[in-house]
């Protein structure tokens, strides 16, 4: 999952050298109890040194290419793999056409896009509004963000050298809503996942809804509170987030790209549009809101299909399969030759399809750093570009 705000250009490897059975190791701190939240190791709460752990799945921005047309309809990128993209129509169990996994996201990115454009100013900077201190708060509120720039720091150390350059309002920002994003991911792929139910997942939910509230739990909690108390943040990406978590209890093979790009967007496409509103667009962008959120949502997709590709044998040890079903068993590959680890022209051929997939969403996302704030475009920039 998406926690960091990174411009990756799509590994150079080739498909023979990148099977998916690596040792690599997923990202997340899930050190949170399922009943009530309260971290076991209460290091990552109350002193801001949490214990070493798994870095981070993949990381997300934001770009100004607008790729709701590029998929809709088709454009041509369907032709450089033997597997479709996505259909902006599918057929349901029922035999009746319902609307797709990605135009249900995109009515997200619309939504989202609206938000930003009525509450953002004409100036270069965001209007972040000031903050409102109650008597002897304030140094709370700094110890709170300074224990999530830490976090951040110890799980993700190229992406928090990135923040550095950020303004400082932003960067706290980003650093609350990594270590929200992290703490979630970790929910259902940490040390506590066995604990973990729906009822535990709709309980973080409604912690979640009373932090939008201006009501935190603890002092993570109140980092982000007061970040989305600042920027034009909206809860739906998050709440989206959490939804991802719970398909990870619930599923295990996903029959299409279709319902794997739903998993993709959940898990890591919300990250990016969480951060599009910190991060900031420029004043003389040409592109539109919709079009940079668009893209943000494209790398978190990438980033996602890219740890996936990573992980498989990771996943395969957990029973889990994040590959399309009906794309298996076109490549003659079954969840068999998957468990087994066996590496075949079939799997190779298989495997540089889906690396062309991913190469395009990188490609589609790399286009709109230039949209980006002048105070935001360096720092993400330097991170992967």
């Amino acid at each position: 999952m998406s926690v960091a705000l990174l411009w990756i250009v799509p590994p150079n490897k080739e498909a023979s050298n990148s099977f998916g059975f690596l040792e690599s190791i997923r990202d997340g701190n899930r050190a949170l109890d399922s009943p009530w939240f309260i971290p076991r190791d209460q290091n990552l709460i109350f002193n801001g040194r949490p214990k070493k752990g798994r870095r981070q799945r993949c990381n997300s921005g934001s770009s100004g290419a607008d790729l709701r047309y590029s998929y809709l309809g088709g454009s041509g990128l369907e032709s450089r793999t033997n597997f479709p993209i996505f259909s902006s129509m599918v057929v349901n169990p029922t035999g009746e056409m319902a609307v797709s996994s990605e135009q249900k996201v995109y009515d997200v990115v619309l939504k989202q896009a609206a938000l930003v454009k009525k509450q953002l100013r004409s100036s270069e900077e965001l209007d972040v509004r000031p903050d409102i201190i109650l008597p002897g708060t304030r140094s709370l509120l700094s110890e709170a963000y300074d224990r999530c720039g830490e976090v951040c720091a110890e799980y993700a150390k190229t992406f928090y050298l990135g923040t550095m350059l950020m303004t400082p309002e932003r960067r706290r920002a980003i650093w609350a809503i990594y270590v929200w994003c992290r703490r979630t991911d970790e929910l259902v792929d940490g040390p506590n996942a066995s604990h973990i139910t729906p009822t535990a997942l709709d309980r973080w939910e409604s912690r979640l809804e009373d932090l939008f509230q201006g009501r935190p739990f603890d002092m993570l909690d109140a980092a982000l509170s007061d970040t989305v108390a600042k920027f034009p943040v909206d809860i739906q990406p998050f709440k989206d987030m959490i939804e991802g978590m719970r398909m990870d209890l619930r599923k295990s093979r996903y029959r299409n790209f279709d319902e794997l790009y739903l998993y993709c967007y959940y898990v890591a496409g919300t990250v990016g549009l969480m951060s599009v509103p910190v991060m900031g667009i420029a004043p003389e962008s040409q592109a539109t809101t919709e079009s940079v959120y668009n893209a943000a949502l494209a790398l978190g997709i990438a980033n996602q299909l890219t740890n996936i590709l990573r992980d498989v044998g990771e996943d395969a040890r957990r029973g889990r399969i994040y590959l399309p079903q009906d794309e298996l068993a076109q490549s003659g590959l079954s969840d068999e030759d998957i468990f087994m680890g066996r590496v075949t022209d079939k799997w190779r051929s298989f495997m540089k399809d889906q690396i062309k997939r991913a190469r395009m969403f990188f490609d589609e996302a790399e286009k709109g750093i230039t949209e980006l704030s002048s105070a935001s475009r360096w720092p993400v920039s330097c991170q992967g570009l």
